[in-house]
């Protein structure tokens, strides 16, 4: 794993700095929605990589053909949750298992992303104007800046979103299904339709980060999807350990953005080479799923030897 310890220097840190938390708080969208299918429905969804591209290749599309680039970000929500029903109905509708599922949708999403796309691999935004640039004429401020606040506005927005929706009657619907999904099925509660709306908007929040990726980066690639599952559970798992003794549900939720934040400065920061982030964010999901089972079991074992001890 090659890191390139010149990125190091403190001044080069400190300008880079913005440019980074903004790329963290843009994918933290896409680990909120990822959070809310690993975390609260319990669903190994790996659409994820297939409706981030997705919503990327429908917001640089609509807004090369003429659209408003904040109007596009709805249609890019609407797309991935077009993308997350696929994989409701696979799985609720005709029985196929969720994981199988949601890869046989992010199959099917390669081919259809690169038909929105026009057939083409890559397309540019270089003369486009995008949600980003458009604040950048308006108030003078750097792209990196504006890049930061408009971030944070619409990441604190979808917070706020889905704090009062799974504080509704159908949200805590939803999060039942998670927990125990034979007892809300035996209060009457149609699990098919919830774990439906789970997924829908679970993929919606992360079509609406790949629209903002593209917009950043002016431009739309193909495989800009591959492997943000990986990402989007480092960051929930990477939030989760700084912000564990936060039990509130809002907490939580804004752990999984901190989470991102904190992911990217790490790799991005340390001036790691592109191709071996992937490798990174497997090794920070494993170590943080395996440690945790490792201290549990070594604190039942200790717990077991104490107890044999005091009977002896």
């Amino acid at each position: 794993m090659v890191v390139y310890f010149a990125a190091l220097d403190p001044m080069t840190l400190v300008r880079a700095l913005p440019g980074n938390v903004a790329q963290g708080i843009i994918w933290g969208i896409m680990a909120l929605g990822v959070y809310i299918t690993f975390r609260i429905l319990d669903f190994a969804d790996l659409t994820v990589d297939g409706s981030l591209a997705t919503g990327g290749a429908v917001a640089v599309m609509l807004i090369r053909g003429g659209m408003n680039p904040a109007l596009a970000l709805v249609f890019a929500f609407l797309a991935g949750m077009a993308a997350g029903f696929i994989t409701g109905m696979l799985h609720t509708a005709l029985g196929i298992p969720g994981i199988l599922a949601s890869i046989l949708t992010q199959i099917a999403l390669w081919s259809i992303n690169l038909r929105i796309m026009g057939g083409k691999s890559n397309v540019p935004l270089l003369k486009a104007q995008t949600i980003f640039s458009e604040v950048v004429k308006a108030t003078g401020l750097t792209q990196s800046q504006v890049s930061l606040i408009v971030g944070l506005i619409i990441a604190a927005l979808m917070i706020v979103f889905l704090y009062w929706l799974f504080g509704t009657e159908i949200g805590a619907a939803l999060r039942a299904t998670g927990n125990n999904e034979a007892m809300i099925r035996a209060l009457g509660v149609d699990t098919r339709k919830t774990k439906m709306i789970a997924l829908m908007l679970s993929n919606g929040l992360v079509a609406v980060s790949g629209a903002l990726v593209c917009q950043s980066q002016k431009f739309g690639d193909i495989n800009m999807g591959t492997g943000a599952i990986v990402i989007g559970l480092a960051s929930i798992v990477i939030g989760e350990v700084l912000l564990g003794r936060l039990r509130s549900f809002g907490s939580r939720l804004i752990s999984a953005v901190v989470g991102s934040v904190v992911y990217f400065l790490i790799v991005l920061q340390l001036g790691m080479d592109a191709n071996d982030m992937k490798l990174l964010s497997a090794v920070i999901v494993a170590l943080a799923l395996c440690v945790p089972v490792a201290i549990n079991k070594w604190k039942i074992r200790s717990a077991y030897k104490e107890g044999g001890s005091d009977n002896a």
